[in-house]
Protein backbone atom coordinates (compact mmCIF):
# COMPACT_ATOMS: atom_id res chain seq x y z
CA UNK A 1 0.00 0.00 0.00
CA UNK A 2 2.89 2.36 0.57
CA UNK A 3 4.00 1.86 -2.98
CA UNK A 4 0.98 3.34 -4.42
CA UNK A 5 0.89 6.51 -2.48
CA UNK A 6 4.48 7.07 -3.20
CA UNK A 7 3.87 6.24 -6.66
CA UNK A 8 0.91 8.92 -6.43
CA UNK A 9 2.61 11.44 -4.72
CA UNK A 10 5.13 11.40 -7.52
CA UNK A 11 3.25 11.20 -9.96
CA UNK A 12 0.81 14.49 -8.51
CA UNK A 13 4.57 16.20 -7.76
CA UNK A 14 5.66 15.49 -11.70
CA UNK A 15 2.22 17.43 -12.79
CA UNK A 16 2.63 20.67 -10.27
CA UNK A 17 6.22 20.46 -11.24
CA UNK A 18 5.30 20.61 -15.16
CA UNK A 19 2.49 22.86 -14.55
CA UNK A 20 4.88 25.32 -12.62
CA UNK A 21 7.97 25.41 -15.04
CA UNK A 22 4.86 25.66 -17.94
CA UNK A 23 3.55 28.94 -15.72
CA UNK A 24 6.47 30.35 -14.31
CA UNK A 25 8.48 31.76 -17.56
CA UNK A 26 6.56 34.40 -18.98
CA UNK A 27 4.71 37.40 -17.49
CA UNK A 28 0.89 36.86 -17.47
CA UNK A 29 -0.30 40.00 -16.19
CA UNK A 30 1.32 42.34 -18.70
CA UNK A 31 -1.96 43.09 -21.30
CA UNK A 32 -0.22 43.38 -24.92
CA UNK A 33 -1.30 46.08 -27.11
CA UNK A 34 -4.27 46.50 -29.31
CA UNK A 35 -3.98 43.88 -32.22
CA UNK A 36 -4.03 44.85 -35.74
CA UNK A 37 -7.62 44.15 -36.36
CA UNK A 38 -8.77 46.04 -33.16
CA UNK A 39 -9.38 43.51 -30.75
CA UNK A 40 -9.29 43.72 -27.37
CA UNK A 41 -6.20 43.52 -25.06
CA UNK A 42 -5.82 40.27 -23.25
CA UNK A 43 -3.16 38.53 -21.48
CA UNK A 44 -2.36 36.07 -23.13
CA UNK A 45 1.61 36.19 -24.63
CA UNK A 46 2.07 37.63 -28.36
CA UNK A 47 3.71 34.71 -29.51
CA UNK A 48 2.47 31.94 -27.47
CA UNK A 49 4.17 28.59 -29.27
CA UNK A 50 4.49 25.24 -27.61
CA UNK A 51 8.06 25.85 -26.48
CA UNK A 52 6.70 25.79 -22.90
CA UNK A 53 5.75 22.01 -23.36
CA UNK A 54 9.40 20.78 -24.36
CA UNK A 55 11.10 17.79 -23.12
CA UNK A 56 14.04 20.04 -22.52
CA UNK A 57 12.53 22.08 -19.43
CA UNK A 58 9.77 19.46 -18.67
CA UNK A 59 12.28 16.16 -17.67
CA UNK A 60 12.57 16.45 -14.33
CA UNK A 61 8.41 16.50 -14.08
CA UNK A 62 8.23 14.13 -16.82
CA UNK A 63 10.47 11.70 -14.68
CA UNK A 64 8.61 11.87 -11.66
CA UNK A 65 5.67 10.86 -13.46
CA UNK A 66 6.97 8.29 -14.85
CA UNK A 67 8.46 6.90 -11.68
CA UNK A 68 5.23 7.34 -10.10
CA UNK A 69 3.49 5.37 -12.78
CA UNK A 70 5.80 2.27 -12.53
CA UNK A 71 5.43 2.59 -8.69
CA UNK A 72 2.03 2.20 -8.94
CA UNK A 73 1.65 -0.16 -11.81
CA UNK A 74 3.65 -2.29 -9.46
CA UNK A 75 1.42 -1.92 -6.49
CA UNK A 76 -1.61 -2.64 -8.49
CA UNK A 77 0.22 -5.92 -9.64
CA UNK A 78 1.52 -7.11 -6.50
CA UNK A 79 -0.90 -6.23 -3.98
Amino acid sequence: MSIVLFGAFLLICGVLYTLWEALARRRLSDPSRLSRNGAEPTLEPRRQGLGFLGLTRNWPGVALMVVGGICLLYGAAFS
